[in-house]
């Protein structure tokens, strides 16, 4: 997961959509959202520790968004209930099923990404 500090997702601009109404552009990027989360629901041979040495983000970071902008909003989102949000099953079964042993390589690249 990122080291960076929470941002307040209600203090990110919107996407530029070519002057697409606000409601219109939440609406795309909700959707945009919406897929990539089936894209890594349906693709669980793709490790974490590989999303985040290719692009320093993943499944867990993406749930931790979720729940910073339910926090944002001061809405009530645990952290296990956004991570079975984005995992489609609670994590620690999905670990159990999916998640494999980092290897040298993995924990190597990570190690040196880290240091970045």
């Amino acid at each position: 997961m990122s080291d960076a500090a929470p941002t307040d997702p209600s203090r990110l601009p919107p996407l530029d959509l070519a002057g697409l109404d606000p409601a219109t552009t939440t609406e795309l990027e909700a959707a945009a959202f919406r897929r990539l989360v089936k894209h890594l629901r349906d693709r669980p041979d793709v490790q974490n520790i590989d999303l985040m040495n290719l692009a320093n983000f993943c499944r867990n970071c993406l749930s931790n968004w979720l729940k910073d902008a339910a926090d944002a909003r001061g809405l009530p989102l645990t952290k296990d209930q956004s991570r079975e949000a984005v995992y489609g099953m609670p994590y620690e079964d999905w670990k159990a099923k999916h998640q494999s042993e980092a290897t040298p390589d993995q924990q190597a690249a990570f190690a040196a990404r880290a240091k970045h």
